[in-house]
């Protein structure tokens, strides 16, 4: 079976009025959604923040409203100022985490997260866990010392070669080289 194209020039009037059509309807449903926020938004406001009567207050009241209303003001704004830089931060370690493509396509690899540095007493506390209480772990060890060096003494270098030198000091040198083999 042959199916007409839809896109033909006789069907091309056609497609253009739907599609206006569909604009206009999108339009209105745009204005009549907008129109009932703004209802919602009259109505919340008159149901949570009553109308305040500013005409009959003395000053020092008016000040002390003033002041309390700027410091929720404040209080507010940094709220939002941490909610932020939390949000970009994420955003960013996202942002970092996900492959890159090239422009010939191929992926690239996300780049290492930077590892801190841990000392020893970090490490140890990740793997005891933070509840339990620190303890260095070594209670029952003996110390172990290396074993004492014997010290010999050094005398005057110039004496023993004067003292070995010539046949007698070879007799004696072989004497005592063999003296401590025997």
């Amino acid at each position: 079976p042959h199916f007409p194209c839809p896109f033909s020039p006789t069907r091309l009037p056609l497609w253009g009025y739907l599609r206006t059509l569909m604009l206009q309807i999108a339009k209105q449903e745009l204005e009549q959604e907008e129109a009932e926020r703004g209802r919602e938004k009259q109505r919340y406001l008159a149901e949570h923040c009553t109308p305040l009567a500013l005409a009959s207050l003395p000053l020092a009241e008016l000040q002390e409203l003033c002041r309390e209303l700027h410091a929720r003001v404040d209080r507010v704004d940094e709220e939002r100022y941490d909610m932020q830089v939390r949000v970009s931060k994420n955003i960013n370690e996202n942002r970092g985490s996900e492959p890159d493509l090239d422009r010939g396509g191929s992926v690239k690899r996300p780049r290492a997260a930077a590892i801190r540095a841990l000392g020893l007493h970090a490490m140890m506390q990740a793997l005891r866990g933070a509840g339990e209480a620190p303890h260095s772990g070594v209670s029952g060890l003996t110390p172990v010392c290396p074993p004492p060096q014997e010290n010999r003494e050094v005398g005057d270098w110039r004496k023993n070669i004067d003292a070995l030198s010539g046949m007698e000091g070879r007799k004696k040198k072989f004497e005592t080289s063999g003296a401590g083999q025997a």
